[in-house]
């Protein structure tokens, strides 16, 4: 064993130098990842290897650069296998950032793409990560090539590689996998207990970030938690959402839709925007309060000035401290039918968002979307300070399979929920919905039934839901278990 190492170590070694003199170090890299490759392919073969000839052990990674839903650069995956089988992932990207997560790695060059183009990335995965993984690993060893991963990193936040290039090779893997297996995705991630469908959180009304109007608050959501199945839930809001176009069309307001495919008019205030919704779900035919419930991504952190440490609601022309933030949330948690609100205050505003769930937290959800990041040492001090009693995740905020899934357990150890997240650029790829009924955490937030890009999800859901048959759940307002209500 020791002195297959010492081979590849001596080829490393003279890469090195040739590259430090300036020479042609190229062609020695080819010898050295197919020497490199060969050794490690033999040890770890002794593992893998019962004789099969058609092991799923990885034989080619590659990367390109395509469009996500916003017509910005992403990162698409295809890993290969020795058997056949095949897996493919978009990495998704955010507008509203948290300042705390993991890095996505853009090109710069204000020649190509407005300067967010993927090509270092896509580079890192075709090169670095690849040279990594490629005739050596498994793709049934999911763990194991996550661990490798965010060493072959080596950083806290991924800033070397790219979140978008591993969670790209990640969650192909997954997928190269259950082809493999000849399983679905979510059966595979989550076993034979992964039987719940998710209660959606319909982004019908946008603002902020993810809209060109003077509504302060990111997202105005439904959640039909009145359905009998996903299915019927997904009807509910759909017909919520046709309803509420027809309502600002008689208002004679704007009916264009934001990145998440929600409408996005200008209104006088943002509590417009939650009693419009009432309107709509009235006249789809739907009560308010019992069959549907709202939520609330205020994405504070945009809103937020660090200058003078308060809140500006800029379309209504309001300034508003933490514990004004807090009392109006109390007020509109009390005049309408809101159930959960997401990043209430700025993500560094912990003494905040404690005092926002002191006040709200037995009754409502209160989601850490900036303030957690998908990160499981934010959530235990979450947990440990009594902040916050949801998570949202994103696994690009984290930039793994493996990460994604700890924070969800840790999340459900402590009694939190977790929402399973898009993000406002997206693409066709429908990994999380499988992630969520993988999991069974109960609550998904991918966008309104509108733009394809959204609705690829919710399909695949309803494709999920009758693979399952009459297996598969839908909780409705008991996916909120850990409320009083």
């Amino acid at each position: 064993m020791q002195s297959v190492w010492t081979i590849q170590w001596g080829f490393k070694s003279l890469l090195n130098k040739v590259k430090a003199s300036g020479g042609c170090h190229r062609f020695f890299k080819g010898i050295y990842r197919a020497s490199s490759i060969k050794i490690r392919a033999q040890i770890r073969r002794g593992i893998f290897d019962k004789g099969e000839k058609n092991m799923p052990i990885i034989t080619l990674i590659q990367a390109r650069e395509v469009l996500d839903s916003r017509g910005n650069p992403t990162v698409e995956v295809e890993v290969f296998t020795e058997s056949g089988a095949f897996g493919r992932a978009i990495v998704p990207s955010g507008a509203s950032t948290g300042e705390y997560e993991a890095v996505e790695l853009r090109d710069g060059d204000e020649n190509r793409y407005l300067g967010k183009g993927v090509l270092k990335a896509v580079e890192h995965v075709n090169d670095v990560i690849a040279d990594e993984l490629e005739e050596v690993y498994s793709v049934l060893d999911q763990l194991a090539i996550d661990k490798a991963l965010i060493e072959l990193d080596g950083t806290a936040n991924k800033g070397k590689l790219g979140a978008n290039a591993i969670l790209g090779v990640s969650i192909a893997v997954a997928h190269a996998a259950a082809d493999y297996l000849d399983i679905p995705l979510y059966q595979y991630l989550g076993g034979v207990n992964a039987k719940q469908l998710p209660v959606p959180m319909m982004n019908i009304l946008n603002g902020g970030e993810h809209a060109d109007n003077n509504v302060d608050i990111q997202e105005f959501m439904v959640m039909p938690v009145g359905a009998e199945s996903f299915r019927h839930g997904l009807r509910m809001g759909t017909e919520i959402f046709h309803s509420l176009k027809a309502v600002l069309h008689s208002k004679g307001l704007n009916t264009s839709v934001g990145d998440e495919g929600g409408f996005a008019p200008n209104l006088s205030s943002n509590e417009e925007a939650l009693s419009t919704i009432i309107e709509a779900i009235e006249k789809a035919g739907y009560k308010p309060g019992e069959e549907v419930l709202l939520a609330m991504d205020v994405a504070a952190s945009e809103i937020f000035n660090k200058e003078d440490g308060k809140y500006h609601l800029t379309g209504e022309g309001i300034v508003k401290t933490s514990e004004e933030m807090v009392n109006w949330y109390e007020e509109l948690c009390n005049k309408y039918p809101i159930i959960s609100i997401e990043d209430g205050l700025d993500e560094n505003d912990w003494a905040g968002h404690k005092l926002l769930t002191e006040r709200l937290g037995k009754k409502i959800q209160l989601v850490g979307d900036d303030l957690f990041v998908t990160n499981t040492e934010k959530l235990a001090r979450g947990i440990e300070e009594g902040v916050g009693n949801s998570i949202l995740i994103k696994v690009n905020q984290i930039g793994t399979l493996t990460e994604t899934f700890d924070a969800i357990e840790m999340a459900k150890r402590a009694g939190y929920t977790a929402v399973i997240s898009h993000r406002s650029g997206e693409s066709e790829d429908t990994t999380i919905a499988d992630i969520a009924v993988a999991t069974n955490a109960g609550q998904i937030k991918t966008g309104a039934p509108s733009r394809t890009d959204r609705v690829a999800k919710y399909n695949q859901l309803l494709r999920i839901e009758d693979q399952l048959d009459d297996t598969s759940e839908y909780f409705g307002i008991k996916t909120f278990y850990n409320l009083k209500k």
